[in-house]
């Protein structure tokens, strides 16, 4: 099998299969790195539309092309990289598509294979982390939201709790996380004790424009260190003004440039695995926040080969 996107030039964007960045539909044991989609969307607590992302995201890239234009990488060229397709989560019960995406990811780690998953709503970081962590991992986190609360309507396994719930299961070491991005009114003061006493670095918005892109992704990468890394990109940690189709929009976010530049400053880092989540395609009829959601999948990508 030949591990690399449709030749656009001999097959137009619009025609043939739908796969993320048009690669080959592949199993975990067949690539080095699993493209895949959680169209999962029932840890969400007000609008809901993120099970449709995965499909958007691959719709929009088409789009994406093979080398990185500042950098020179072709991702493809350096690693085999296919899509596998969706985690099959039930919509009707959460509980149980916590454990099927659990099962999955862990099955993708025993193929060898490192994940770069799309969602779904936040919530499914924690079984992506279950199923591919072996000791504790740090993260980088990019968000509006520090989704370290304890609960919501009583239920302790939503989009707002999975890094909570990650870190009181082992599977994430706080003291080498860090949060870039928070921002907007709290529900409550205490909203941010368990991060703060967890030792988790909460990067808000206001700190984040006034030391700088540089500054920031510097001292994320000293947190982090050159031990085992998971990241996640929660597309609502950038301003609506370019991503309005998700569910938790907070005005004052960073730029999509911004974000361009701290995704390639993960490169060399050891990153096991990556998601990107929260677009809903059903809040913006026009696209935007897919494409940008299936750009930033590519920065990825090329950070993790980089």
């Amino acid at each position: 099998m030949t591990y690399q996107p449709l030749d656009s030039g001999a097959f137009p964007r619009f025609a043939g299969p739908s796969t993320f960045m048009r690669l080959p539909q592949a199993r975990p044991d067949q690539v080095d790195i699993a493209l895949v989609g959680i169209p999962f969307d029932g840890g969400t607590t007000n609008r809901p539309g993120a099970r449709h992302g995965p499909r958007e995201i691959r719709n929009q890239s088409s789009l994406v092309r093979r080398v990185h234009h500042v950098t020179g990488i072709s991702p493809f060229d350096r690693v085999r990289v296919g899509d596998c397709g969706d985690v099959l989560a039930s919509p009707l019960d959460p509980a149980k598509a916590i454990e099927t995406i659990a099962e999955f990811f862990a099955d993708v780690r025993k193929a060898g294979a490192r994940p770069l998953a799309v969602g779904g709503d936040h919530l499914v970081t924690l079984p992506i982390l279950r199923g591919i962590t072996t000791s504790p991992v740090g993260v980088i986190h990019f968000d509006a939201h520090s989704d370290t609360y304890d609960s919501f309507f009583g239920n302790r396994y939503n989009h707002g709790t999975p890094f909570r719930r990650a870190i009181e299961e082992g599977l994430i070491d706080p003291k080498r996380m860090i949060q870039i991005g928070i921002r907007g009114a709290i529900s409550d003061a205490q909203n941010y004790d368990f991060a703060r006493e967890a030792g988790i670095r909460i990067v808000f918005i206001e700190e984040f424009m006034q030391r700088g892109v540089g500054a920031v992704m510097e001292e994320a990468r000293n947190i982090v260190g050159s031990g085992p890394t998971y990241v996640s990109f929660d597309i609502d940690v950038l301003d609506p003004s370019f991503a309005p189709g998700t569910g938790t929009p907070e005005i004052g976010g960073i730029s999509t440039r911004e974000a361009q530049e701290m995704i390639r400053m993960l490169a060399g880092l050891d990153i096991v695995g990556a998601d990107l989540v929260e677009v809903s395609p059903l809040l913006d009829s026009s696209g935007v926040t897919a494409l940008t959601g299936a750009t930033l999948l590519f920065e990825l990508l090329c950070a993790i080969t980089g």
